[in-house]
């Protein structure tokens, strides 16, 4: 089975690399500095699952080069999959199955649109981990898991055969869903809030989840995503809010989102598809949404001035 992994992020570089560390046929799709970087040193990860590295690293700048794959990870933020969704086209072959990795809900759609429906599943991971250089990853908090399945919710066998393959792989988990969409609202529920609270109070999740009124917020922007899940048609367990929040006691005091991290560093971020999401889905489906709405609004200026589209 050939791999593609299209990023070499905190994403892409650690479930790549685990898959590379245990043998398996993978390439990654990277440019400019990074490319550099691994050809140069390959890729360097510390993890709380134990530090590897893997060098030399299978990599190329060119989807025409890289050729057709039988699975491609896309592991590029959520704002890069629009424009990169076309130019991976070289990678998808009449078999290939493309994965997307991605926060946020809409991911699978821009890669259905340019590369035909057949092709995406839905899908997301699970882990807190950051890119610390070029080459270099840190991987600080959760059991990292890839999980996907069929939009439509069937078990195929083309998923298992995928789910298998990547077995191997020590440091990860592979999940196979037979409710993609609901996993992927649940990821969001988890992930965005972090980002959105921690962005507005400019702090970390020890100090969010330490103030009681801070506590709160969060709890309560999270239980928005619930309510609106459901206006759609997705059922969430309303106590997972609850243990959502009890889970981020336990990991490092001065961990934060990725959103959160590049907003704070005045990079373009993936806000306009996590929090941009949650408001724009509450106002189609006709949901109030005031906690996101304020988030949004609040956060709004920054967000244009770091894509420099900020009016005057």
């Amino acid at each position: 089975m050939r791999i593609a992994v299209v990023g070499v992020g905190a994403v892409g570089g650690y479930f790549g690399g685990r898959l590379a560390q245990a043998g398996l046929d993978v390439v990654f799709l990277a440019r400019g500095v990074t490319l550099e970087t691994v050809v140069a040193h390959g890729l360097n990860v510390r993890s709380v699952a134990g530090d590897f590295q893997v060098n030399p690293l299978n990599v190329s700048d060119s989807p025409s080069a890289v050729g057709p794959c039988d699975v491609v990870l896309v592991a590029v933020k959520a704002h890069h999959v629009g424009a990169i969704a076309p130019t991976l086209a070289p990678m998808v072959g009449p078999g290939t199955v493309v994965i997307p990795m991605q926060n946020g809900l809409e991911a699978s759609t821009l890669l259905a649109e340019a590369l035909g429906s057949d092709a995406v599943v839905g899908g997301l991971c699970k882990i807190f981990a950051s890119k610390t250089g070029a080459a270099s990853i840190e991987h600080t908090g959760l059991d990292p898991v890839i999980e996907f399945g069929e939009l439509n919710g069937e078990k195929t066998e083309r998923v298992e055969r995928i789910r298998a393959a990547f077995e191997p792989a020590t440091g990860m988990s592979t999940i196979v869903s037979d409710d993609v969409q609901t996993a992927m609202w649940q990821k969001l529920m988890h992930v965005e809030p972090l980002g959105a609270v921690g962005s507005v109070m400019r702090e970390p999740a020890g100090v969010i989840c330490k103030l009681p009124r801070s506590r709160k917020l969060l709890l309560d922007t999270m239980k928005e995503i619930v309510a609106l899940a459901a206006a759609r048609g997705i059922t969430i367990d309303p106590s997972l809010p609850d243990r959502a929040v009890g889970r981020l006691d336990q990991l490092p005091p001065d961990t934060t989102a990725s959103m959160h991290r590049d907003i704070a560093a005045g990079l373009p971020s993936e806000f306009e598809y996590q929090t941009g999401t949650v408001v724009r889905y509450g106002e189609e489906s006709g949901v109030p949404t005031p906690i996101h709405s304020t988030i949004y609004a609040a956060l709004l200026p920054a967000t244009l001035r770091a894509e420099g589209k900020l009016p005057g």
